[in-house]
């Protein structure tokens, strides 16, 4: 049974802002005993999969369950792609819901899937590009100015699938950089990589330091045992914190005036560090 909100009620939208989003938890779509699950954990935003996570005959469920649950909570829904024959029924389903947060398109190859999909929705949804193949890196760049489009999201399984890289990380670089330029370039906020498959935290760790040295600003994942190594991973540390907001504090102290051209760069990374600190609840050691 549908269950719907009061006709005046407010949806809260996850704490974390989508924009600087770190953990993206990806809930299969057909197992609805999970989402309560995921909206009580410490995911910075939740998406609800109703593309590879589903098997076929059980999509048209799957996308009633989930928008049902729209209907008193919020998430995004990774839908499927725009060749697919479930993408016009997926957008007419979720358009309009209260909880949608936004979509997540899988196998986007081209700006106009990003544009049709953001205009079948009614123009306000964002829409948040996975990209997940040859096809769509060298495409990037004009996926990340399309009209609607809202951050990027590498899909590394399926790329190598695609490609037949590994998963070494020299070998994932070329592409991770690519989304990190094209977001750049299409004035985006910082890309979000792929899942890790390992729930070793080690492993997590590793990999998420690298998603953090190429540029990269989020990383989706498989479980919620994953998110608090990749909040705190992809987070500035205390000491980053401690230092960013001493050099502030000088620098407003010599009444901010530059002393050399390091001074700017050095400017530029304390601001961004500061705001992140405040938007995680980072504080300095």
């Amino acid at each position: 049974m549908k269950v719907r909100t009061p006709e005046n009620a407010t949806i809260a939208p996850r704490t974390i802002d989508a924009r600087i989003a770190r953990s993206w938890l990806l809930v299969n779509g057909s197992r609805i005993d999970l989402f309560d699950q995921a909206e009580r954990s410490c995911a910075d935003q939740i998406v609800l999969d109703i593309e590879d996570a589903v098997d076929p005959q059980r999509k048209s469920s799957a996308r009633e369950d989930v928008a049902a649950w729209l209907e008193h909570s919020s998430a995004w829904v990774r839908i499927n792609d725009r060749s697919s024959k479930y993408w016009s029924d997926d957008l007419d389903r979720l358009a309009g819901l209260p909880g949608l947060a936004g979509v997540i398109l899988a196998k986007t190859e081209s700006a106009e899937h990003i544009t049709e999909t953001f205009d079948r929705l009614g123009g306000g949804t964002p829409v948040l590009a996975l990209v997940e193949s040859a096809l769509c890196i060298e495409q990037a760049g004009a996926i990340a100015r399309a009209r609607g489009v809202f951050r990027l999201a590498f899909g590394s399984g399926d790329y190598r699938r695609d490609t037949g890289t590994s998963a070494d990380d020299l070998a994932m670089a070329y592409p991770r950089s690519r989304l990190v330029v094209a977001s750049r370039v299409g004035r985006l906020p910082g890309p979000i990589d792929g899942p890790t498959v390992s729930n070793r935290h080690t492993v997590l760790r590793e990999q998420s330091a690298v998603t953090v040295s190429l540029g990269l600003t989020g990383k989706l994942c498989l479980d919620t045992d994953q998110l608090q190594v990749i909040n705190e991973a992809i987070s500035p540390t205390p000491s980053d914190v401690t230092w960013a907001r001493q050099f502030l504090a000088d620098f407003e102290a010599r009444g901010r005036i530059i002393r050399d051209g390091s001074d700017l760069p050095r400017l530029g990374r304390a601001e961004q560090i500061t705001r992140l600190a405040d938007a995680f609840g980072i504080c300095r050691n």
